[in-house]
């Protein structure tokens, strides 16, 4: 079975990169009111792709409050046989600073065994892996699948629960494949079993009633500008270790994640000391992060000579696994409540909030996907934490409780950049992603319902 599909996939991959080039050709950006007309070709594209593929029904819906459309096909379930729901988005980001791209990014161009375009790997990869397996079936899959691409993931899924809840009878699956995570490295797949959340907020510090000349009241009066600053400080220690009182950690998962790699992945300058202590694991997967998001204030090109009155930052919160997400945004307005320098003013005005999530990746659906990923990639699957958000993972989790859900990555890898300029796809790692797909649903097709 498993070499009939290697060669099946493998055959199949030319057409499957037109179809992933012919996705990120549409500048879907969900974000973008003026682009709505593309999503809505992205997603009339999708469903012919996927009728293309044997689907017996594919709709174009319309998101809950009219939201982006999402895609929904089905392949009905033989006799006995679980039902397989695979997830993707075929909704990107903006492109960004085009002088950052080395091409056009909604020109798909393939470079040293990379497809380069914005959508390429986050996460029309993933609509594309979901077609490739498919297709290695003709159409008939071993299981039932039932498939979702949603069109709004990119501006945190608003009417996912509504979508969920009005299309719950044929959602309703033993397994949900969410392929919509990254590799830890190319050529070694990996699951997401644990993800960080998120909280934000906007903290507006005031010294003043209106400004005056630094001159004649500076040394005295306070500025709202420094007082921003010296309250920011006080998120972390001289180590760079969050110091926010009521905050949870996590377990990070035992994955060698070397320092050299990191740095490379990340960007650090090479002078720039790493922040905070424990295994890179630990702080990037299991702890809570703190970052300064944004500062409104007096620019350096208009400054004056004169004390800001009143200054404002956008701070944001990753929330460790296990955690609460609406007790770590209280903890975070408490301590910027509380830590404000001078006797100084401050506001708080309380933003996103989503809640981290822990998979436990046990059972007959996970055994199958390491079966299946060890012979599509040639290398052991291997459990990874995600320090960032995926909303849409607690929302499955909520609707469909019994199901077994697994992250997955459709190729995606650290060189990635989803979100970036120069956003790309490793293609001999998408290729593995296809087949272990379509192996997976091979496997799942033995589990007991």
């Amino acid at each position: 079975m498993h070499d009939d599909l290697r060669q099946t996939v493998r055959q199949l991959m030319p057409q499957v990169r037109r179809d992933l080039a012919d996705l990120v050709r549409i500048p879907s950006v969900s974000a973008d009111p003026a682009a709505a007309g593309a999503v809505r070709r992205s997603a009339e594209l999708t469903a012919r792709l996927f009728d293309d593929a044997g689907a017996a029904e594919v709709e174009v819906l319309a998101g809950a409050a009219g939201g982006p459309p999402a895609v929904l096909a089905h392949y009905p379930a033989p006799p006995g046989r679980p039902t397989v729901l695979l997830y993707a988005h075929h909704d990107v980001q903006p492109a960004g600073d085009l002088a950052g791209w080395t091409s056009p990014p909604f020109e798909p161009v393939e470079r040293d065994g990379r497809m380069y375009g914005r959508g390429t790997a986050d996460d029309k990869a993933g609509v594309a892996a979901h077609l490739a397996a498919l297709r290695a079936f003709r159409g008939r899959p071993p299981v039932g699948v039932t498939v979702l691409v949603e069109g709004e993931e990119e501006i945190s899924s608003p009417n996912l629960t509504g979508f969920l809840r009005r299309y719950r009878d044929r959602l309703g699956a033993d397994v949900v494949v969410l392929a919509d995570s990254d590799n830890l490295r190319a050529g070694q797949p990996a699951l997401t079993t644990t993800l960080r959340g998120m909280v934000s907020c906007v903290v507006e510090v005031r010294a003043l009633r209106h400004g005056a000349h630094s001159g004649t009241y500076g040394g005295a009066a306070p500025d709202a500008l420094t007082g921003l600053c010296r309250l920011l400080a006080t998120l972390h220690d001289d180590r760079g270790e969050v110091r926010i009182d009521g905050l949870a950690s996590w377990t990070a998962p035992t994955v060698e994640y070397p320092e050299d790699r990191f740095r490379a992945e990340a960007g650090v300058l090479d002078e720039a000391r790493l922040i905070g202590d424990g295994s890179l694991a630990e702080r990037i997967w299991a702890r809570p992060a703190a970052t300064v998001l944004a500062v409104d204030a007096p620019t350096v090109a208009g400054a004056t000579n004169t004390l800001p009155p009143v200054a404002r930052a956008k701070v944001g919160l990753r929330v460790a696994p296990g955690d609460d997400a609406s007790s770590a945004l209280r903890a975070l307005t408490r301590h910027l409540r509380e830590h404000a320098p001078w006797g100084l003013r401050v506001r708080v005005d309380e933003g996103d909030l989503v809640q981290p999530h822990v998979i436990e990746p046990r059972g007959a659906a996970f055994d199958a996907a390491r079966v299946a990923y060890r012979a599509g990639y040639g290398a052991d699957l291997v459990e990874i934490g995600g320090g960032g958000s995926i909303p849409i993972v607690g929302e499955f989790a909520a609707a469909f409780p019994a199901a077994a859900i697994l992250v997955t990555s459709p190729g995606a890898d650290p060189d990635s950049r989803p979100h970036s300029t120069d956003e790309s796809l490793h293609l001999g790692n998408f290729e593995r992603a296809c087949l272990a797909e379509a192996l997976l649903l091979a496997e799942l097709a033995s589990i007991d319902r």
